[in-house]
């Protein structure tokens, strides 16, 4: 049998086990939207530690850190190389917050019923609308994020069958799991999955981050003692920009802040604080989770094999299935790497597409429908709209033509601008629901005008960032300029956010 052939079976065999694993988690949840979008509120430490681990490390971890450290750029004449520590910075940063606001949100969603993000600034601002338009921005925000992962499953695909697979394919057979276990589980078959991916993931990264130096290099000391010697400016942050310049200190500052302000903005993580069993679950995850982090190591240490690597590959976000085929390993060991980056891929896709649907009918279709839905047809909805997600994910991962990083950080630019209106209703009295959708419709409307003239940035700054300072001005100067809220509905709001009653 061809080594193609082997490899194609290894990786069939994952995701029939994973697709045992989603449907039979379906079997815990209720058949309420509760059950379907929360979990019946239920999910323990292990759950919640990986729905937030293995959702955050995703086809962007596995492919697109070490795609950075190596990227090379025309004529292969630089690597970004230590370009791709923002990576680490961000996700170290970014989960503090949530220490605090994690249980705020659960005690909220215990009493008042929500389920997602949109529903709870909808009730503090006393407004649908803010529902609309925070429900509109997450969903926008979560298609590049999606298409990153279809887009990342294909790459994989492709290259370790040797193009036989096509990416296109193998976008579609990944996704086509991940959409039937998440029509029939909801977030139960997400949880449980992302507990299995997690764990095959975590134990194929660290193996190979270790293998390739050793095999390559005599070692991963070895390998950086001759990187220093032949190109230390790879070694240093910021590290160097797409088109080989040094990334400015501007560039790169605000791409962490903002990928660190947004990161427990992501709807499908922030919406776990209302599936978690209590609040000490939800600490417990905040306190273990930077060992997460941990799991990027020796995903970086590819990256970094690749510079001196005697060939490259055609995309540089193929670094890693590039030097696993043409270093002479076994089938059977491609077939294993390359099961471990679908479970990278589809641990984060799972969540999103489930998060985005059950947005989209909670939050945009249900303040804009006079049509009221029970239970079941509410569940419906969510699950054929969850198709309808995965479907156009798909269409934006084969028409970009962004690298994996790049559309992480679009994607970011988009859903850090939830941050100000967050954290505004846990912390600002004043904040009213005219400021909110003033500031969220300004910081979007520039973040998206940035995106498709980067050169008008000013100093080289994340897009996000600039929509994000907007913003904040725009939230408050329309909030200042407008009528306070209901000072009774206000303070009962912060009291059970504080204390639960």
């Amino acid at each position: 049998m061809s080594d193609w052939r082997i490899i194609a079976l290894v990786v069939a065999g994952y995701l029939g086990a994973n697709l045992w694993v989603g449907l039979r988690a379906g079997r815990r949840s209720s058949d309420t939207v509760a059950g379907y979008v929360a979990g019946d509120r239920d999910f323990g430490t292990l759950v919640m530690y990986f729905v937030t681990g293995a959702s955050v490390f995703s086809a962007f971890a596995f492919l697109g850190g070490p795609g950075w450290a190596y990227s090379r750029g025309p004529g292969w004449a630089y690597s970004r190389g230590a370009a791709a520590f923002f990576i680490l910075g961000y996700g170290v940063l970014g989960i503090a917050p949530y220490y605090a606001l994690g249980p705020w949100a659960a005690r909220l969603g215990r009493k008042h019923g929500y389920v997602t993000q949109a529903s709870m600034l909808s009730h503090r601002y006393e407004n649908r609308w803010v529902a609309v338009t925070a429900g509109a921005i997450s969903v926008i925000a979560m298609i590049p994020y999606v298409a990153l992962q279809m887009n990342g499953a294909g790459i994989v695909l492709e290259q370790v069958t040797d193009g036989h697979i096509p990416v296109w394919l193998g976008g579609a057979i990944a996704y086509a799991v991940v959409l039937i276990y998440v029509w029939h589980s909801g977030v139960m078959g997400v949880g449980w999955t992302n507990v299995f991916q997690g764990v095959f993931m975590i134990v194929v990264a660290w193996t190979l981050g270790l293998y390739i130096p050793y095999k390559l290099y005599g070692g991963v000391a070895p390998m950086f003692e001759q990187l220093e010697t032949a190109r230390p400016e790879l070694l240093t942050a910021p590290g160097l920009d797409g088109s080989g310049a040094p990334w400015s200190a501007g560039a790169y500052t605000s791409a962490v802040l903002v990928s660190a302000i947004g990161f427990m903005m992501w709807p499908h993580l922030f919406m776990k604080a209302f599936a978690a069993k209590d609040d000490r679950t939800i600490h417990r995850t905040i306190v273990l989770y930077p060992s997460f982090q941990v799991f990027l190591l020796p995903l970086f240490l590819v990256g970094y094999a690749g510079v001196m690597y005697s060939s490259a590959p055609a995309n540089p976000d193929a670094i890693m299935p590039h030097i696993m085929l043409t270093s002479g390993l076994p089938a059977v060991v491609v077939g294993l790497f390359c099961a471990g980056a679908l479970a990278a891929s589809m641990s984060t896709g799972d969540a999103l597409v489930h998060g985005a649907a059950s947005i989209a009918v909670e939050d945009v279709y249900s303040a804009t429908s006079n049509n009221k839905l029970s239970e079941h047809d509410q569940r419906r909805l969510i699950r054929w709209l969850a198709i309808a997600v995965g479907v156009l994910g798909y269409i934006v991962a084969l028409i970009s033509g962004r690298t994996l990083v790049g559309l992480l950080l679009a994607a970011y630019g988009a859903v850090v601008q939830l941050a100000p209106p967050v954290y505004a209703a846990f912390l600002w009295r004043r904040a009213t629901a005219a400021g909110a959708i003033a500031g969220l419709l300004v910081g979007f409307s520039i973040t998206g005008l940035l995106i498709i003239q980067p050169a008008w940035r000013p100093f080289g700054l994340h897009e996000g960032m600039v929509g994000l300072i907007a913003n904040i001005i725009t939230l408050i100067g329309v909030s200042l300029a407008t009528a306070p809220p209901s000072a009774e509905h206000v303070a009962a709001w912060y009291r059970t956010s504080r204390t639960g009653t």
